[in-house]
């Protein structure tokens, strides 16, 4: 089954980091990528660049909406997703604490919705 594996944290945090702790969290992450690619377990994943680049779409009666920034303000802001295999809730929660960010912020595990075929 799929999960999508959903990384929060602190920008904050991110920003206080030196150029070599920011390195080195990359660097971390690239092997937990390579660990689960090995397993069988990554289908796929990306980074986000920060919120502040981020623009939310709206369609409200029929007129599309345009906002510079996230659709909310939190505490800890997505900053990427890894898309994983997993037999059950079980092993995705297991793989996902393996995910370095973990450790600044949060990681929302959530079963992936398969659409219905086209009619």
């Amino acid at each position: 089954m799929k999960y999508v594996a959903l990384v929060y944290y602190p920008e904050s945090t991110i920003n206080a980091m030196t150029e070599q702790e920011w390195h080195d969290l990359n660097q971390e992450c690239i092997g937990c990528v390579e660990r689960l690619s090995d397993q069988g377990k990554f289908l796929a994943g990306q980074a986000l660049h920060p919120v502040e680049t981020a623009t939310t779409v709206r369609v409200r009666d029929g007129e599309v909406l345009m906002s510079d920034g996230p659709f909310a303000e939190t505490k800890e802001q997505l900053a990427g997703f890894y898309l994983l295999d997993a037999v059950d809730l079980n092993e995705a929660l297991q793989l996902a604490s393996r995910i370095p960010p973990a450790k600044l912020g949060s990681i929302e595990v959530r079963p992936v919705r398969e659409l219905p075929p086209k009619d």
